[in-house]
């Protein structure tokens, strides 16, 4: 086992990872940028190196100044959390080059499932239905058309090297797709340093499903069920839960076998998720494979009661799994909340000074979170303040719980989307479960549309 780990984040994941490795006995390294100073991943850490400025570019993503940390305080292994360098395989890489264990996949994994036009092409190989469309970036725009028009539209344009919604643009008729092209080419640049796109049938109101995988360096790798992800806003996920509203045993069992062989085909180490878009008509196709542990994953571990970021470090530490598929059951269900600082109807950011922090308690809640009253939410990283977890033996106690929960969270100082998330739970179409990814779309219109007919001016914009 490790003796000490460098966690390469910051916020409430690195905090996450320090209390995992405190209950295996681990000490702990926190990098942090000279802005976070104050923060708590920096004072429950057993030890701190700063690292930068602000900037991430000069700080958590500053690939040179993260190794010196672990190099200089002797750290056998650095965990990447989400976000920053999680599934930057260049990093991996140099990590092992430098004989510093990454907690994560193996770097080809990583560039090898980053690049989505060769994960596509893996999974198509491996047997594992993917949604229909180009078998290779799009080198020019001749026959994109015909393409386009054989799939039938409308028809989405991705970023390869994509992610979070950056690079990608729908394209409802011929006449767009030109337009559309240009635009996710030059988003895609300006991201991710490669233009490469490619074209695939756009899915109208599908289901985002996840299903969470774990594989040691023995080959032997399960899947922890699935995860319903529908509820989010230009590609960025709001709420997810555990299991998914519409699973039924045959269907997991399908989409659970998918996942395994994608995880198979790339030999895969650690944790990680195999994304999935389920069809109205109930195909499903892969979508992508996340190589980091996932924000979600507390309400993954609310279910099979199982610690994976402790199982993340064990595996590598190069132990095998203690279970088989066989081992593991769903107990109960499970409901995230993302809390950002953000307008919760404008969407903007609002960064600034929390003067009041009331946290929610009682039976099956879960607090994941950095702030405390007197932290100032920082305007140079996410918005994302706290993850709000809610579990119950059903999904209506889950669900009730969670609203308990989000009535009696106080923040203040600084506008959030307590609000959002509690006209979300409360929306028929969540309470029922028939979600779709157009849910937020519609709760949208549906609200702009209510305020029209009423005359109402936004009911929570602004700082409390």
């Amino acid at each position: 086992m490790f003796k000490k780990i460098l966690i390469a984040n910051r916020g409430e994941i690195a905090l996450r990872v320090i209390w995992a490795c405190r209950e295996l006995g681990i000490r702990t390294v926190a990098v942090h940028s000279n802005v976070d100073r104050d923060s708590l991943h920096v004072r429950f850490a057993d030890e701190d190196i700063c690292i930068g400025p602000a900037q991430s570019a000069d700080s958590y993503l500053n690939v040179k100044a993260i190794i010196s940390a672990a190099e200089i305080c002797g750290a056998d292994a650095i965990h990447p959390g989400y976000g920053f360098l999680a599934e930057n395989a260049h990093f991996a890489k140099v990590c092992a080059e430098c004989g510093i264990s990454f907690i994560g996949p193996r770097a080809e994994t990583i560039r090898r499932m980053g690049d989505k036009v060769e994960a596509r092409r893996t999974m198509i190989t491996a047997g594992v239905p993917v949604v229909p469309g180009s078998e290779g970036v799009l080198a020019t725009f001749d026959g994109l058309e015909d393409l386009a028009q054989s799939l039938g539209y409308p028809v989405i344009i991705k970023a390869s090297a994509g992610g979070g919604g950056r690079g990608m643009r729908i394209v409802e008729s011929p006449a767009d797709l030109r337009g559309a092209v240009e635009a996710a080419r030059a988003e895609a640049g300006a991201s991710f340093a490669s233009d490469e796109v490619y074209v695939e049938k756009y899915l109208t109101n599908p289901r985002h499903i996840e299903f969470q995988i774990l594989g040691d360096s023995y080959g032997n790798v399960v899947h922890l069920f699935e995860r319903e992800c529908s509820v989010q806003r230009r590609h960025q996920k709001i709420l997810e839960e555990a299991p998914s509203p519409v699973m039924d045993e045959e269907l997991r069992r399908r989409m659970g076998e998918a996942a395994l062989v994608a995880a198979r085909a790339v030999e895969y180490e650690n944790a990680g998720t195999v994304e999935f878009l389920l069809d109205e008509d109930g195909s499903f196709y892969f979508m992508e494979m996340n190589t980091r542990i996932q924000v979600e994953h507390p309400v993954t571990e609310n279910i099979t009661r199982l610690d994976l970021v402790k199982e993340q470090i064990r595996v590598a530490a190069g132990e095998a799994l203690q279970f088989r598929q066989e081992d593991l059951s769903i107990h109960g269900w499970s409901i995230e909340a993302r809390v950002n600082a953000e307008d919760p109807w404008t969407f903007r950011p609002c960064p600034g000074l929390i003067t009041t922090f009331h946290p929610p308690g009682g039976p099956g809640v879960r607090l994941d979170t950095a702030a405390y009253a007197g932290y100032t939410v920082l305007p140079h990283y996410d918005s994302m303040i706290a993850k709000l977890i809610a579990r119950g033996k059903t999904r209506e106690e889950a669900l009730s719980r969670l609203a308990r929960a989000l009535d009696l969270f106080v923040i203040e100082g600084i506008s959030t989307n307590l609000p959002l998330l509690a006209e979300i739970i409360a929306a028929p179409a969540f309470v029922s479960g028939q979600l779709g990814t157009r849910f937020m779309d519609d709760l949208l219109e549906e609200r702009a549309q209510r305020d029209v007919l009423w005359g109402e001016t936004p009911p929570f914009s602004g700082t409390p």
